[in-house]
């Protein structure tokens, strides 16, 4: 940290021995106060997540960093002008005086406005990222440590007992009528043991009950007759197996996506307020299990991409998913998702839309089931894949997605169409 004309230059703090570390999160924008401690940024290595705090009191005058961003130690991320180093107002003029006048005495100082007093939270940052992961706005809840330091447990009993944020909004859904999340003593009715969730589920737990809560889903269910492709698949991994590409059925899902999205516009769109964005790029995003969870990588400009193009960064970005190296930029940008179950089994089932998508297909496991032959005589052994696709009842009707998913079905069945 320097200081420049007045202004502190706050530079990322000793981070050990990272390097390049991704910015996840830009948690201030210029024209914001901080209080000293507040964070700034946060930072995500391939072991933890950070925040860079505000070394003192201020207003944020200029930032150097956006989402996306990798910095090390000492990199400037955020000018500060400190509290107390603005140009005082100009001075009252002064009133006339009168030969009985005496000097008035100075006027006590008015007490600071209540939403500053608001905005001055004593708390770590992991107890503020708990606050934001937990939707609690950390300036509407009393702390309860030491000199009112704000505890985890205040956060918990915060987001439980539905106090509200900033500007009466409701932070556990009683805006939207809901019930509080009930509080249970588990231990009252026998042994219990708590285990903590993965960093990546809580993080994306908001995102998903957002998403789940503002969308209005609905999923149109259908199967594709994958027998060829099936076939053709085998074929290609025997073809390339000393290269080392292997050729998944979500390869062929993607490049089947593309085609049909090329068809049919507004599932690559992005709903923006009032505005529909079609957006004429094809970046489709993959569910990828790891030990820690869902994370969804996505294969960037896939119309300009051959079918081997995508197996291999399918592979490789599956493998830093699985190895938890995946930076923000590996998992922004996506117009259109796919999340394929085909692994484990399952017949349907209903994905989540990735806001601001509008749109999501899922997969299960193929199964070999007996279908008509083109002339109706005869039932023959056919190897069917279930799909769901969830779409946004706001931009997509019901007659849209059938005809999406029956136009997909087509291409996967004869994969030819892709080259139409």
């Amino acid at each position: 940290m320097t200081a420049t004309a007045g202004l502190l230059e706050v530079s990322v703090p000793d981070i050990g021995d990272f390097a390049d570390v991704p910015v996840i999160e830009v948690l201030v924008k210029p024209g914001d106060a901080v209080a000293a401690e507040d964070p700034l940024v946060t930072l995500e290595s391939d072991k933890a997540t950070m925040d860079v705090p505000a070394p003192a009191a201020g207003v944020v005058k200029a930032l150097h960093v956006k989402v996306g961003d990798t910095v090390s130690e000492g990199t400037h991320i955020v000018d500060l002008e400190p509290a107390g180093q603005r140009d005082p107002p100009p001075p009252a003029e002064a009133a006339p005086s009168t030969p009985a006048a005496e000097p008035a005495p100075t006027a006590a100082a008015s007490p600071p406005p209540a939403d500053a007093e608001r905005h001055a939270v004593y708390a770590s940052p992991s107890v503020r990222r708990l606050a934001r992961e937990l939707g609690v706005d950390p300036r509407g809840v009393t702390g309860s440590g030491r000199n009112g330091r704000l505890t985890p447990a205040d956060v918990r009993s915060a987001s439980a007992g539905g106090q509200r944020a900033a500007g009466g909004v409701p932070t556990n859904g009683s805006a939207l009528g809901l019930a509080p999340w009930p509080v249970v003593d588990f231990e009252k009715f026998g042994p219990v043991e708590r285990v903590a969730r993965s960093r990546i589920q809580k993080i994306s737990a908001p995102n998903l009950a957002r998403n789940w809560v503002l969308i209005p889903h609905v999923t149109q269910n259908d199967e594709a007759d994958i027998t060829e492709l099936e076939t053709w698949r085998k074929e290609l991994n025997a073809e390339h197996a000393r290269a080392g590409v292997k050729f998944t059925m979500v390869t062929f899902l993607i490049a089947a996506c593309v085609a049909t999205l090329k068809a049919f516009p507004n599932f690559n769109a992005a709903l923006d307020g009032d505005e529909l964005v079609l957006r004429r790029y094809y970046n489709i995003g993959f569910a990828a299990d790891t030990p820690d969870g869902l994370v969804v990588p996505v294969i960037k400009d896939a119309d300009r991409k051959g079918l081997a193009e995508l197996a291999a960064e399918l592979s490789e970005l599956s493998a830093r998913a699985r190895e938890g190296k995946l930076g923000p930029a590996d998992m922004s940008g996506g117009t259109f998702t796919i999340s394929s179950l085909g692994g484990i089994g399952g017949t349907s089932f209903t994905p989540i839309i990735n806001a601001p998508e509008v749109a999501i297909l899922g997969a299960t496991r193929a199964a070999v089931r007996p279908q008509w032959d083109e002339q109706g005589a005869t039932f023959l052994p056919r190897l069917m894949l279930p799909l769901s696709l969830s779409y946004d009842h706001r931009v997509i009707d019901g007659a849209s997605a059938a005809r999406f998913v029956v136009h997909l079905a087509r291409v996967l069945g004869d994969l030819r169409r892709v080259l139409l």
